[in-house]
């Protein structure tokens, strides 16, 4: 599994706390706590976005690659 995504979710884990004191207990700091880790969240995952779509396009340029090497040779 990926190293971002177990971050992700240790990270969110990590807000738990400030869910508690903001939804159960009323707390106006943890609420601006929680606000700024979803936002912080928010990057992390559009980070791990951009590195799962930047792997399907290395993948599919290989793929490509692959096939053009196989008809290649295969005309030779």
């Amino acid at each position: 599994m990926s190293e971002k995504y177990r971050q992700m979710v240790d990270f969110l884990k990590s807000l738990e706390t400030d869910v508690q004191k903001f939804y159960e207990k009323g707390q106006a700091a943890a609420g601006t706590r929680l606000r700024k880790g979803l936002s912080d969240l928010k990057k992390m995952a559009q980070e791990m976005r951009n590195e799962i779509q930047d792997i399907k396009n290395q993948r599919k340029s290989e793929a490509k690659q692959k096939e053009s090497n196989q008809s290649e040779s295969n005309q030779n």
